[in-house]
């Protein structure tokens, strides 16, 4: 019917406009993040903060949560995951606690969770790997948290909302955790690459040998939120982190190695794992190598740096490394 019919310089240009602005967004999502999903926008969750299906976590301390949040939140710090009896600084609480902490807070199997803080994502990586290594498949973070947030003159609430208990599964996903002992194995395994994230000047202190330093506030723009994803893959990439590697992050607690951990599941590495123990167990084992200007962390407070029972895997190993450290020796 428009075989014959003669299209205006203006109609065109509508129609140009108008799928321009009807595909950036697609174009934006195709040349951007690998995972898009992983990064909420604070117009994203403006919309969708009132939806059933979704809880907001609010993983700042408590004094800052009472003082004003974003509405519907609820408050996970990220100081109320670690193990307060764990001998191992800043270890997460046995899972079973957690479950039932995550339960407390709405979140059963098919809940779509948002994560803010209000360090850039500091803290609510650490809670996005733990949830992710629970078997959670639905987790994202705030891109700019709070801050950004209020920045923006979006609404800010004291009311605590009540959750509706749900029962929150654990499926252990476990190509999200490496061990001490997964990290020793692979130290001559050039695929492997171990990322240390702590800032340079304790990296120089003491670090596991063959560990990169690359400091996980790279990952951020000067404003706090997380950089492009052609600036993030340069990032990476430069310092010799490929997305063909398997990729172990780690920190001093665990707490800053989710965050780099995140940044590279944002970019779509397929093999990245976090080292949640980290330098807080690493050190503090005399059976481990070390590198830097310090050959030993403080040690722990007991003989087992672990803190925990005999059963404990982290224990096991512990006591595997000694044990072989002195049959090596009794073979010399």
């Amino acid at each position: 019917m428009f075989k014959n019919r003669k299209v205006s310089g203006p109609t065109i240009l509508a129609l140009s406009l108008f799928l321009a602005f009807a595909l950036a967004p697609r174009l934006a999502l195709a040349v951007g993040y690998a995972n898009p999903e992983l990064v909420i926008e604070t117009d994203q969750l403006d919309k969708m903060s009132n939806q059933a299906n979704v809880r907001i976590i609010d993983v700042r301390p408590n004094a800052a949560y009472r003082k004003g949040h974003i509405p519907n939140a609820q408050h996970l710090g990220a100081d109320d995951i670690i193990d307060p009896n764990s001998r191992i600084e800043a270890a997460l609480l046995p899972e079973a606690k957690l479950a039932a902490m995550l339960g407390e807070r709405g979140i059963g199997k098919d809940t779509k969770v948002i994560l803010y803080d209000d360090r850039g994502g500091f803290h609510a990586a650490r809670v996005f790997w733990m949830l992710e290594y629970f078997g959670h498949r639905d987790v994202a973070i705030l891109n700019g948290g709070f801050p950004k947030w209020e920045k923006e003159g979006r609404k800010v609430t004291t009311l605590v909302p009540r959750a509706k208990v749900a029962k929150f599964p654990i499926d252990v996903t476990e190509r999200r955790i490496a061990t001490a002992d997964w990290v020793l194995e692979r130290k001559d395994d050039s695929n492997v690459v171990v990322v240390d994230v702590r800032p340079p000047k304790v990296y120089e202190q003491g670090h596991i040998p063959w560990a990169r330093s690359i400091p996980w506030s790279q990952n951020l723009t000067s404003e706090s939120t997380l950089k492009s994803a052609d600036e993030l893959t340069k990032h990476f990439e430069s310092n010799g982190v490929k997305k063909e590697n398997n990729v172990v992050v780690h920190c001093q607690q665990g707490k800053a190695a989710g965050h780099s951990y995140y940044a590279l599941r944002v970019l779509g590495y397929p093999r990245v794992r976090s080292y949640d123990r980290s330098w807080a167990e690493w050190g503090a084992d005399e059976a481990l190598p070390k590198a830097g200007q310090v050959a030993m962390a403080p040690k722990a407070t007991t003989a087992n740096p672990c803190g925990a029972a005999p059963s404990n895997p982290c224990a096991i190993d512990t006591l595997k490394r000694t044990l072989q450290k002195g049959l090596e020796s009794l073979g010399k």
